[in-house]
């Protein structure tokens, strides 16, 4: 996970994530990491595996690894 406070309050994280292929799988894994409590916004991207997520704090890594598991996707580590 790659972290970087953007503006006070707020942390951006990029995640690698595998086996999305498709908007349909970008939305799965969106969907389920924005249930994690504190995440503000959850960006997606099939063709690079990437997924951006900004929360109000750091996210406990077993909750987006458990989000992305819900979703039917592995998550292979930061991107």
């Amino acid at each position: 996970m790659t972290a970087q406070t953007d503006t006070p309050g707020s942390v951006t994280a990029v995640y690698q994530v595998s086996g999305m292929s498709c908007g349909h799988c970008e939305g799965s894994v969106s969907s389920e990491i924005s249930e994690i409590p504190g995440v503000t916004s959850v960006k997606a991207v099939a063709s690079t595996g990437e997924v951006t997520v900004v929360s109000e704090t750091a996210l406990d890594g077993n909750a987006v690894r458990a989000a992305v598991d819900e979703a039917g996707f592995e998550l292979v580590g930061p991107a």
